[in-house]
Order: structure tokens, then C-alpha cells, then sequence
């Protein structure tokens, strides 16, 4: 049936006639009759309910009258009333065909469906103001339709983080070391005695297993919330009539959503209207080319896809799980083992010290092993345990079970499993308070990398300014205008206005309630300048969208820097062009201007110089300089051949007239000068890349403290984006380190800079916000994207997102980056003191007294507090002030620096030489049994190590005790230590194979390990040098071999004398 039919069919006027024809019989008639008469009822009702709506917006008073009814119906034509009609009905069409045709881009389908306008009929959708801006409505869609949400496959729960940790090879010894000790303990002692060893062994293997597992299980939980926050992408739609942002899982099928270059498409949909519409589909096929879309050929738009170039309408036709992307990303599982370069070199350190661990584990086994079988041991009767052949076979399974065990404890204490566990937490606890602090971590490696971030690469707009414009200055030729604009201004002047700033922006204007003042949307620049048309010029959008038809667009990008319209005016049909951008640019294609009263001059040279001075007048006040230009042409002025011989339309480029120029404002954030100056104190230097006029881009480096006050021309400080472009490489290579400041810059000149900063070997940090600037974005060490300006692409090549935009919150992370490495140095220094230690006395006790002073339960349990309660407590601080007073750290620079190695060996030949006094002579000094001598060792080493942890705090700096106070978890962890130390001790004696102790060993043992705080003091007096200690070793090797070298080549020359 064609629409033509279908508007007779439910057209009131010809229902009516109809019932009046004699072809009916009466009982027809009346039929027709009541058919009609409910027909009619439910369409007024209908119209009635729409015009209330549109009377509510109006004057919001009405909707809160009570007892207030209004019908205001007016005659309307039977396509409005369709439309009231599908308001008012749910939408009817089959789903699944629409999602298969918008799928399969079935032209053929979509046609059978009615088209774009039929599916949006169907759907209850006005192309032009949207679905209702209703709660109710968007829950019924949802119902009906689906979120726009995929099935992510289940989180992993800590059953599956528990049974990784038993996947560790020195647990599984120890665990099979625990039940062969614990069957050997029953069937020598009976049930009620001998689980003890082998008990003791389990439940400390376990609890280091569950606590392992349960700090990765908070890690992943704490990583799939900011997986959800960074997809929770706004987009822009129109509701009601209203342009609004929501988040993305809001989306319902029957929504109107606007597309930009550069925003991600939120859902599959159909292309409704637009200009210029380039697609990224590599995402989804593969094929880097990007796809066209338009209204007739493929009006498909897919999920998940990127805006390239332009800018549409789209009205959403599926969501969620019933979108290409959604089935395919529902199958996807986020890789969250991303390593880190830092956990990298850690792997090293870390297999390297277990290496040692194990060498000396082994010689510890085989020293024991030797010393049981000669009889050289004895048991707790002082009688030998193996006498030959007289030993029971079990009493020798026991002793060799119970000898590997101590040696495999020994390689649990030497493998500092902490340090991996450590630098997950710091980052996890860092990427959770960067984003209090309005910085979302996307990649984990940044965290660390921006740590040794040497130079910083700004944007201007937005970052170091507030992005607030307001039209301050407007000059018409060569007179500047500032009151009283449309009474000053000539009307044929003010309707070309019009036409160049309504007609030539991707901004709307919104009239919301009659005498409020007009909403406005888009970009900053456009917001400002709609603004002061509307409000300064009286511009009004609705009647003029309704005078023009839009026939070309040329959508603006930061290469071009302008955007131009081709339209038509309806009255007299005459084709007008307007061009819009950065004021040299638009002057320089110009030919004339325009005066205040209508009249057109030509811009001969001194005219073009004139107003060129008055650009830069006004850039030098750190304004940014818009100007609009005129042309009036026929159709045959904007026809040309391209190579095929095909004939296309453009917009001309030349032979312009000058309209105007406008200064816009856009302060300076505040705070953002003491933020630029804190990170030049940290020896990071800032460039500030602009696609602003050179004027205003030193005007605003000035104000920012980018440029000194020293400043001047011959410097080399300060360049154009073509300048810089065409230096050659070894020019480029010589200069960039002096540049601080670059203006009209292209994203190929930030990516030519970023490439020229890293080949002379600096850590470069970028910041970028739009489409073009995911190139350097990916280039830089550390990419940051702007999260109110950056497109979607932007964001994804990024690896941290500014929430807020602002420059404070790059020094901030910055802060944050330099904190990770410096909480990971604390780690390192006192995992490294309790591993040397640990080592050495277990070595030396094993070689010289054939025994181990530490059980594996107690070293089980000294691991526990190094590697989890350690790492909790020394991974948790925050920035300090001294962090940002320091220059930034190399890329090749140590992690263990000579500082660290003073103190760490300081410590470490103290505990030392304490413990060995109490394990050969405690006995006597104390007069005590040999039992209470091994609980005195163990509480001391266990102490020693909580009071290294102050002593952790602060690798330089001699009080460490400066802001501790801040720190809670740091003070409830070592009260925890304690607590459990004395439960240890005192409670769990045949668990922890100790004895009770008197209050006067207690106090010795705080003493002794208190010894620690004054030690690291004095030692912190001790200069260092800067010089990594390994590169003395590398430096005798190299001396060495030359030597070796140099006697190897006289060898033969002395043979040949003697021979000669």
C-alpha cells in the first residue's frame, strides 16, 4: 500500500464521507459511525495530551497545577497526526529483521521496512527531537529493545586465586614437605602430639596462600571498576527536543544521537543527516580505508566504529548484545597481566635473588644432611639421632623430611615474592587515588613511566586555559564595534552574519521556557560565538534554518584550521559560501572587506596589513582570532572535473570577502602557573604546542611561566609549525631542546617533535584532545588525553585520561608517577635487608652448629609479614614535596641505588651480628634454655624487621617518623605485626615451636631491635657517590680484559724478537 492510500485510509475527512455513501446498509452505517466517532475521540485525545506536553515545557507553572486541563486542537494534516498518533502507541517492527538488515547493510530489507523515515515512524522516534525525555519511556525500550550492555565474561572469583598460588613450585615442596612431616609426627607421637610439626607447616602455608590471593583478588576487583568507569563514554542525543549528554548504557534503541569527528559510534544505527561522513570500520573488518556513509548508497553505521571525518544524525537501531560489537567484545576477555616495565626488571632482580637463595638452600641441605648422617646432631635428650644402623627407618624419613624442609623454607625467605606483589599494589593503590585526583590510568606501564617523565608536550586550550570563551573584541574591517551591534551594523550585513555563524557550526541553539535565556551546544569556540550572535546580534536559528538549504559542508580539523558552508537561500535561490577559522588564514583569502554600513572595499596591500596588525593586537592580549568571509556564486563557480572526468562541487576558496573578525577570551586556570613552575623545579621541561596564532600562544606561554621573562625573539623559544617542519633533521635535532612554545602546529608537527624529543633521549610526556593527535598520543612515553575535549580516539590511544582537563592534574600525575618508583625503592630496601640477613644467619647457624635457628613455621611466617603486611605498608604512601624538588629518574638508572645498598647493608650486618651473638653465646649472656635463646632470636628478627619498616619510609632523609601520622594503614599494619607476634609467642607455642617469654626478654628484644633507628641515622650521615656500585665492577672488568688484552698481544711479539 502506498503512503498515498494509507494517509486516505486513516484521514478523518474521508472515514466521515465514506459513512454517508449509500453503497452502506444502516447497521454499516452505524458501524462506521461509532468507528468514527471513537477514531476521532482518540485522536483528540492525543493531540491534546501532545500540545499539554509542549505547553508544560513552556510555562512549567501549568504542569503543577492540579486541576489545570487545556485543549487547544487545531486543524493538522494527516502526517502530523501520524505522528501524534505513533507518540502516543508502542513501536511496532520486527526487531530482529531490522538488527539483520542493519547488520548485513541490506539496502533491499531496509527499503521493506519503509526506509530510515519508515524505521523511525515505526520506532515512535521524531527524527528532529527524538524519543519522549521520559523515565518510563527509556525503561519500556530498554524492556523491549535491550541495554546497551554485552555479556562480559564472569570476573575471576578468589577460588581461582587461591589455586593459582598453589601453582608456585617452592609451596607445593613445602606442602609435601608439611603432610610428609605431619604423617611421620602421627605415627611417631600418636594423633594428640604429632600433628604439630606438620600442622604448623600447612596452616602456614595456607595463610600466606590466602592472604596472596586475597591481595590479587582486590586488584582485579579494583581494575574491572575502572574498566567500567573508562567505558562509560557520554554521548550526545536529543530527547524531547532537547540536546543532552548520557552515558552510554542509557542508549535505547529510537534514539536520535549526534556524531563529531573522533567519537566512537555508541550503538548500530542508521545514518539520518549529516555532511561529509567518513567512517573507521578497521575495528570491526579490518580494512584500514574508511567507508562513506550517506542516505542513499549506505546509511549503515556500525558500533564500536570511529568518526574519521564530518559530522550525523543517527537514529539507533540495536544495541548491546544485538550489535556486532557487542557479540564480538561479549567474547572477549580484558588482558589484565599486563607487565610493566618496572615489574619487568623486577622479574630480574627477582629470579637473580633466588638464584643465590637457592645455592645457598642447597649447601644448607647438604651441610645437614652431612652432619645427620656422621652423627653429628642430637635430639631434644641430648643423644645422638642417627647411630648407624641401630636408627629407626622412620626416626631417619623424619630428620631428612624436617632437613628439606628448613631448606626449602630458606628459598621461600630468599624468593622476594613480594616485590611483584608490591608493585601491583602501589599501582593499584595509585591508579585508585590518581582518580580522586582526575586522572584515569587506561595502561599501568604509565604509572611508572611518567615517573621519569623529563618533558612535558601541552595542548593550550583547555589544558592551560579554563576553555571558557566569550566573545570580548569584534572588528568590522577596519572599525572595531563594541556596543549597539545590530542598530550599528547594516541589515543586508547582519542577515550575512546570520548566514556565517548559524548556518557554518556544529553547535545548536535551544529555546527550553519562554523569557529564560537560550541553551546552546557544542564546542567552547562555537558555543561562544552562537552566544554572541544571538544574544548580541539578535540572530534568530530557528527562522533562519528555515530560509537556507544547506547544500555542502566542509567540516573543520586542526590541519586546516577553518570549516566552510555552501547554502542556498530559498526565496531568490542564490548560492552563498561562508568560510569560518583562524583569522590569518581566512584574511589570506580574502579580497575585500566589508565596512560597518554594508559598503564593499577592496584589501589592497596596505588594507591587508592594517588588518593583519589588528590580528596580532589582539592575539598579543592572548585573544583567539575567528574571522568569517562572504562569496556569492553561481552553480558554475562551484564546478569542477576531477581526474576521472567526473564533475563534483566544491566550496571556493578565493576571491572572499572579509565579514568580520572576533576575539575570543579564554583565561588562564588558576593554579596552573604554580603547576608549571613545580614542574620545572622537578628539572621537567614544559613545551606548549598550540594551534593558536604565535601572538596568542606567547601571550598565554607568558602568563603560564612557559616563557621567562627573559624572553626574546632571537631566542629560538619560540616557532611556527612550518618553521619547525621545515628545518632539516639536524637543524630540528639542534634547536627542539630549545623550544618552548610552538604555534600553528599540525598533529604531523606535535608527532615530528615528539620523535626528535626521543631520539635525543628524553622520557616524553603529550597531552592531545583531538582525532589527529592519536598519532603522537601512541608516539609518546606516556600519552595523556583530555576527558571533557578528546574524542574517543584520542582517549583510546592514550594510556592515562585528565578527567578534568587541566594541567594541574598532569603535574599531579606526575607526582604520582615519581611516588610508585619511590614506594617500590622503599619495598625493594626492606625486602632486600630481611632476605640478606635471613640468609646469612640460617647459613652460617647450618655450617658451624648443624642446625637452623629459624624453623620453616617462623621463617613461614617472617615471609608473610616481608611480602604482603610489608608490601601493604610501604606501597601506601603519598606524594611528598621532596619528590617534585628532585630530578627525574633515567630510563637506565639502577633500582638499587648506592643509597639504598648503605642502608640496606647497614641494617642487614647488624641484625646479623646480634643474631649470631644470641644463637653461640645467648645460652650463657642470658642464662636461659635452649629453646627460650631460639624464641629470643625469632622475636628479635621479627622486631628488627618492624622497626626497619620506619626506617623504609625514608631512603634519604633521617626522620623518618614525617608524616606518619597520615599514614594510618602504615601504623595499623605494624600494630598488627605486633599483635600477632605476641600471639606467636606467647600463645601458639607448639604451633610456632617457641617459648613463653619473661617481660624482661620482651624488653631486650625491643632494645636490641630498637638499636636499628639509631644505626640507619648515623648511617645517612655517610656521603655516597652517584655512581651506580656495579659500574666500578663493569668498569675493573673493562681495565682487565684491556690489560689481559694488552699481555696477550705482546706474547707473540716477544716470540718473534726471540725467534728473530
Amino acid at each position: 500500500m502506498s503512503s498515498s492510500e494509507e494517509s486516505k485510509l486513516y484521514d478523518c475527512g474521508t472515514l466521515i464521507l465514506n459513512v454517508t455513501t449509500s453503497s452502506l446498509n444502516k447497521a454499516q452505517r452505524r458501524w462506521r459511525i461509532a468507528y468514527a466517532a471513537i477514531y476521532s475521540a482518540r485522536v483528540m485525545l492525543s493531540l491534546a495530551k501532545e500540545i499539554i506536553l509542549k505547553r508544560a515545557c513552556q510555562h512549567p507553572v501549568i504542569s503543577h497545577l492540579s486541576h489545570y486541563v487545556a485543549l487547544d486542537i487545531q486543524p493538522s494534516s494527516s502526517q502530523n497526526w501520524g505522528e501524534h498518533f505513533l507518540s502516543s502507541f508502542a513501536p511496532k517492527i520486527d526487531q530482529k529483521r531490522l538488527v539483520k538488515a542493519v547488520k548485513e547493510k541490506d539496502l533491499v530489507s531496509l527499503g521493506q521496512l519503509g526506509g530510515v523515515d519508515g524505521v523511525a515512524s515505526a520506532l515512535g522516534t521524531n527524527p528532529e527531537k527524538g524519543i519522549l525525555d521520559d523515565d518510563q519511556e527509556v525503561i519500556k525500550r530498554q524492556e523491549m529493545f535491550g541495554k546497551n550492555t554485552y555479556q562480559k565474561p564472569p570476573p575471576k572469583g578468589l577460588l581461582y586465586f587461591i589455586l593459582d598460588a598453589f601453582k608456585d613450585t617452592t609451596i607445593l615442596i613445602l606442602l609435601v614437605c608439611a603432610a610428609l612431616s605431619l604423617g611421620f609426627g602421627i605415627k611417631e607421637h600418636g594423633a594428640e602430639e604429632g600433628w604439630y610439626e606438620g600442622g604448623s607447616i600447612f596452616v602456614a602455608v595456607f595463610l600466606v596462600i590466602v592472604v596472596s590471593a586475597l591481595s590479587n583478588f582486590r586488584q582485579e576487583t579494583q581494575f574491572d571498576k575502572l574498566s567500567k568507569i573508562s567505558n562509560n563514554i557520554k554521548v550526545e542525543v536529543v530527547r524531547g527536543g532537547r540536546r543532552q549528554q548520557i552515558s552510554i548504557f542509557d542508549l535505547v534503541v529510537g534514539d536520535v544521537v549526534f556524531l563529531k569527528i573522533g567519537d566512537q559510534i555508541p550503538a548500530d544505527g542508521l545514518f539520518l543527516d549529516g555532511y561529509s561522513l567518513q567512517v573507521d570500520e578497521s575495528s570491526m573488518t579490518g580494512e584500514s580505508d574508511h567507508v562513506e556513509v550517506d542516505a542513499s548508497r549506505n546509511p549503515f553505521l556500525f558500533s564500536g566504529s570511529k568518526m574519521a571525518d564530518g559530522y550525523a544524525r543517527m537514529l539507533v537501531a540495536s544495541v548491546g548484545m544485538d550489535t556486532a560489537w557487542g557479540e564480538m567484545m561479549s567474547s572477549i576477555t580484558s588482558d589484565k597481566n599486563e607487565r610493566t616495565p618496572l615489574q619487568a626488571r623486577l622479574d630480574k632482580l627477582t629470579s637473580s635473588i633466588g638464584k643465590v637463595g637457592l645455592a645457598v638452600a642447597f649447601l644448607v641441605l647438604v651441610v645437614l644432611l652431612i652432619r645427620y648422617f656422621t652423627g653429628n646432631t642430637k635430639d631434644d635428650n641430648g643423644k645422638k639421632e642417627y647411630i648407624g644402623s641401630k636408627t629407626n627407618v622412620n626416626d631417619i624419613l623424619n630428620a631428612v623430611v624436617r632437613i628439606i624442609a628448613a631448606a626449602v623454607t630458606i628459598v621461600v625467605v630468599a624468593i622476594p615474592e613480594g616485590l611483584p606483589l608490591a608493585v601491583t599494589l602501589t599501582l593499584a593503590y595509585s591508579m585508585k587515588r590518581m582518580m580522586a585526583d582526575q586522572a584515569m590510568v587506561r595502561k599501568l606501564s604509565a604509572c611508572e613511566t611518567m615517573g621519569s617523565a623529563t618533558i612535558i608536550c601541552t595542548d593550550k586550550t583547555g589544558t592551560l586555559t579554563l576553555n571558557q570563551m566569550k566573545v570580548t573584541q569584534f572588528w568590522l574591517g577596519e572599525e572595531s564595534v563594541e556596543e549597539d551591534l545590530g542598530n550599528i551594523i547594516a541589515p543586508s550585513l547582519l542577515e550575512l552574519f546570520y548566514q556565517g555563524v548559524g548556518l557554518n557550526t556544529t553547535g545548536s541553539v535551544c529555546k527550553p521556557v519562554s523569557g529564560s535565556l537560550p541553551e546552546f551546544s557544542g564546542s567552547p569556540t562555537e558555543k561562544a560565538i552562537l552566544s554572541w550572535a544571538v544574544l548580541g546580534l539578535g540572530m534568530d536559528m530557528e527562522k533562519l534554518t528555515q530560509k537556507y538549504n544547506i547544500l555542502q559542508v566542509e567540516t573543520f580539523n586542526s590541519e586546516k584550521k577553518r570549516s566552510g558552508v555552501s547554502v542556498r537561500r530559498k526565496a531568490d535561490q542564490t548560492t552563498h559560501i561562508h568560510w569560518k577559522g583562524a583569522a590569518e588564514m581566512i584574511v589570506a583569502m580574502c579580497s575585500y572587506y566589508y565596512e560597518s554600513n554594508g559598503v564593499i572595499r577592496s584589501m589592497n596591500e596596505d588594507g591587508r596589513s592594517r588588518i593583519e596588525m589588528i590580528i596580532q593586537s589582539m592575539a598579543a592580549s592572548s585573544l583567539r582570532c575567528i574571522a568569517f568571509a562572504h562569496k556569492e556564486v553561481s552553480e558554475e563557480e562551484m564546478e569542477y572535473d576531477d581526474q576521472s572526468g567526473k564533475t563534483n562541487q566544491r566550496i571556493k576558496e578565493d576571491g572572499l570577502t572579509l565579514l568580520g573578525i572576533v576575539g575570543l577570551k579564554d583565561p588562564c586556570r588558576p593554579g596552573v602557573k604554580k603547576a608549571v613552575e613545580a614542574c620545572q623545579s622537578a628539572g621537567v621541561s614544559i613545551k606548549m604546542i598550540t594551534g593558536d596564532n604565535v601572538f596568542t600562544a606567547k601571550a598565554i606561554a607568558t602568563e603560564c611561566g612557559i616563557l621567562g621573562p627573559n624572553y626574546h625573539e632571537e631566542s629560538g623559544e619560540v616557532v611556527e609549525g612550518t618553521e619547525f617542519r621545515n628545518y632539516t633533521p639536524d637543524e630540528r635535532m639542534e634547536k627542539v631542546d630549545k623550544i618552548r612554545v610552538m604555534a600553528r602546529s599540525s598533529p604531523f608537527d606535535k608527532l615530528l617533535m615528539v620523535q626528535c624529543l626521543k631520539q635525543k633521549g628524553h622520557v616524553v610526556a603529550v597531552t592531545g584532545d583531538g582525532t589527529n593527535d592519536a598519532p603522537a598520543l601512541k608516539e609518546a612515553d606516556i600519552g595523556l588525553s583530555m576527558g571533557i575535549q578528546g574524542t574517543e580516539v584520542a582517549k583510546e590511544s592514550s594510556d592515562i585520561v585528565i578527567l578534568d582537563d587541566n594541567f594541574s592534574s598532569v603535574a599531579t600525575v606526575l607526582r604520582w608517577g615519581r611516588c610508585v618508583y619511590n614506594n617500590i625503592q622503599k619495598f625493594i630496601q626492606f625486602q632486600l635487608t630481611v632476605n640478606v640477613a635471613a640468609l646469612v644467619i640460617n647459613f652460617i647457624a647450618a655450617v658451624s652448629a648443624g642446625e637452623v635457628p629459624l624453623t620453616a613455621v617462623q621463617l613461614l611466617w617472617v615471609n608473610l609479614i616481608m611480602d604482603t603486611l610489608g608490601a601493604l605498608a610501604l606501597a601506601t604512601d603519598r606524594p611528598t614535596k621532596e619528590l617534585m624538588q628532585k630530578p627525574p629518574v633515567g630510563r637506565t638508572e639502577p633500582l638499587i641505588t648506592n643509597i639504598m645498598w648503605r642502608n640496606l647493608l647497614a641494617q642487614a650486618l647488624y641484625q646479623i651480628a646480634i643474631l649470631l651473638i644470641l644463637q653461640f653465646k645467648g645460652e650463657s649472656i642470658f642464662n636461659v634454655t635452649e629453646r627460650v635463646k631460639d624464641t629470643l632470636i625469632f622475636n628479635t628478627f621479627v622486631l628488627c624487621q618492624v622497626f626497619n619498616e620506619f626506617n623504609a619510609r625514608k631512603l634519604e632523609k633521617q626522620n623518618v617518623f614525617q608524616g606518619i601520622l597520615k599514614n594510618r594503614l602504615f601504623l595499623g599494619i605494624v600494630g598488627i605485626t605486633i599483635i600477632l607476634q605476641v600471639v606467636m609467642v606467647e600463645f601458639l607455642k607448639k604451633f610456632a615451636d617457641t617459648e613463653k617469654l619473661k617481660l624482661w626478654q620482651w624488653g631486650v628484644c625491643i632494645l636490641l631491635a630498637a638499636f636499628s633507628w639509631p644505626i640507619a641515622w648515623f648511617v645517612k650521615l655517610i656521603p655516597v657517590s652517584d655512581k651506580p656500585l656495579f659500574s666500578y665492577i663493569k668498569r675493573s672488568r673493562k681495565i682487565f680484559s684491556i690489560v689481559k688484552q694488552a699481555i696477550c698481544h705482546r706474547k707473540p711479539s716477544s716470540h718473534s724478537l726471540a725467534t728473530g
